[in-house]
């Protein structure tokens, strides 16, 4: 996938969203080419210095940038030279995903595996054992707790995992 293309999927827009949330989005947004300083992305997107350095910061933590630092001479003072590294997003979704299969894996596992009450007035849920330790009332408004059926949501996350599982190319058996 060509490098503008992966900036124009919407997939890959969400995951930097989801990185580097609604302020730091310009920055992973418009990545330049070659290296830059964080105070040429500030005055170039017209941000808040503070902003860019957490953007640029987390990109890094995601191996989507790296930097080189450069000492001046004169001065002594260090520059950071920033180059973006958006080659790892395919692979770092791969990864998401398969941290997703194996939540919803123990997620399902968990609703499969447990009894469920609810009280209907308050929507809180209860394991049976809780559920019993409060006689199969709400011990927020005393009323009765009833059985709740989870099939539903079992079976809604089975299609999920069996998605993800074709998606990712790992065997739907196992």
């Amino acid at each position: 996938m060509a490098f503008e293309d992966l900036l124009n999927d919407p997939v890959i827009q969400k995951y930097l969203h989801e990185l580097v949330g609604p302020t730091g989005m310009p920055v992973a947004a418009a990545p330049p080419d070659g290296e830059v300083t964080d105070e040429e992305l500030a005055e170039k997107l017209d941000l808040e210095l503070n902003d860019v350095r957490r953007a640029l910061f987390i990109l890094y933590e995601n191996d989507l940038a790296s930097y080189r630092r450069v000492r001046d001479e004169d001065s002594g003072w260090l520059t950071y030279l920033w180059t973006f590294e958006y080659e790892n997003i395919p692979e770092n979704l791969e990864d998401e995903m398969y941290r997703l299969l194996d939540a919803l894996d123990e997620r399902e596992e968990y609703e499969r595996t447990h009894e469920f009450y609810l009280c209907e007035i308050d929507s809180i849920r209860f394991e049976f054992g809780e559920a019993m330790d409060f006689g199969f009332e709400c011990p927020e408004c005393g009323s009765p707790l009833e059985a709740m059926d989870n099939s539903r949501l079992v079976e809604a996350m089975e299609r999920r995992i069996d998605e993800l599982r074709r998606e990712l190319n790992v065997d739907v058996t196992g």
